[in-house]
């Protein structure tokens, strides 16, 4: 009897997965179904270039029967449950679909940690949408604001999403000639927490150039309608922040689809557990990407980046066909080849592998984050489709 194999997600870990999948298993071994509640694959790290460009997003997202093999089934829906025990996932329209092995592939949604109003006066950037809303309502702040009233526009949470943001909203300021203030709040005392001062050292500086200002050391405490409460005590009160538009990148946390499913997670996080071959503690079950906590050696897990999901993608793509067969499972390990991050129309590198330069800006970083987000669209659909959008990566 041929094996159900169900991919949920079209992000860069399910695209990923149905392509290595389809590579490794026979015609006639398993038959593969991909639901997910886009029709296409989103390249998220470069949703940002929407914020300033709407017309980016042709670039970015790529339909799913670009992706996927005429053999492999796709059902445009909503995952709402996953049912170990009967082997069934649970879709928003109330049907249910059986697996004999699926793989959990989407990926995150932002966490608030409990701040007192972010979460309902905050714009994020998880989706295609979300990039849409940001610049809807950053374009009417600047449209708004007058040579006496500047529009103020502040980004919470200072990592890779949050510089990336500012740093189009910087460039679509300058565009428009508009009076408008970008303020970059980071409650850690350095942008781009945890990495070499190197490379937070050359984001600073660009960061700065655009005229964004940077506030570091103070938690978000609270938010209301019109103002972002920074910092404060019990014998100190906090630094206000007035703004038009507030965005909140500060951080990740697991998908309430899967908080029932019988499966280990993260007691924190809700992020599923899963080792190095991403098998979780059901052995029919595989998580990949943001969704799962991948085990990279003692309490370490793979980082929640693009760049660990589409190197894993390829070795649970090609488990999956391994569980079907009975053959044994490889383990991942992640392979870092470094860092590139854009500030507008500039770009930061840092540790990629083979340059003779740990740190470095200038066209040489900018080409590389080009080619590395055009290499994965040729990956995943063709070099034709990757050719037209080296010109807005």
């Amino acid at each position: 009897m041929t094996d159900n194999v169900v991919v949920v997600g079209s992000g860069y870990a399910g695209a990923g997965a149905v392509k290595a999948f389809e590579e490794a298993v026979q015609p006639g071994e398993a038959e593969l179904t991909w639901i997910s509640d886009t029709d296409y694959h989103l390249v998220l790290h470069e949703a940002h270039r929407c914020v300033r460009d709407p017309t980016v997003e042709s670039k970015i997202t790529i339909p799913v029967e670009e992706i996927k093999d005429s053999r492999t089934e796709f059902r445009e829906a909503r995952v709402t449950g996953l049912d170990a025990d009967a082997r069934e996932l649970e879709l928003d329209d109330g049907e249910t679909v059986p697996y004999d092995y699926c793989l959990l592939a989407v990926g995150t949604r932002t966490a608030f940690y409990g701040i007192d109003g972010l979460q309902e006066h905050s714009l994020t950037l998880k989706s295609l949408e979300d990039a849409r809303e940001i610049n809807r309502t950053v374009s009417e702040a600047a449209d708004a604001a007058t040579a006496d009233d500047a529009a103020e526009v502040v980004v919470g949470g200072a990592g890779l999403s949050g510089i990336q943001t500012a740093g189009e909203i910087a460039e679509l300021r300058d565009e428009r000639g508009a009076n408008l203030n970008v303020t970059l709040v980071e409650g850690l005392d350095e942008i781009f927490p945890g990495n070499d001062p190197e490379i937070q050292g050359k984001l600073r500086k660009y960061l700065e150039n655009a005229d964004v200002e940077i506030e570091t050391g103070e938690f978000i405490s609270e938010v209301d309608a019109e103002t972002v409460y920074v910092g404060g005590g019990e014998d100190e009160p906090p630094t206000e922040m007035e703004y038009d538009v507030l965005i909140w990148t500060g951080g990740i946390t697991g998908r309430d689809e899967f908080a029932g499913a019988d499966v280990e997670k993260d007691e924190r996080s809700n992020r599923v557990h899963a080792d190095a071959t991403f098998q979780t503690s059901d052995e029919r079950v595989f998580a990949i990407g943001d969704t799962a906590l991948v085990e990279q050696g003692e309490d370490n897990v793979a980082p929640p980046t693009a760049q660990a999901a589409w190197q894993a993608a390829e070795v649970a793509g090609e488990n999956l066909a391994r569980q079907v067969r009975g053959a044994p499972l490889k383990s991942w390990t992640h392979d870092d080849k470094g860092t590139l991050i854009s500030v507008g129309e500039r770009a930061v590198a840092h540790d990629v592998v083979g340059m003779p330069i740990s740190t470095f800006g200038g066209l040489p970083a900018v080409f590389l984050k080009k080619f590395v987000a055009v290499r994965w669209i040729a990956q995943v659909s063709s070099v034709g489709r990757a050719v037209g959008a080296w010109t807005d990566m």
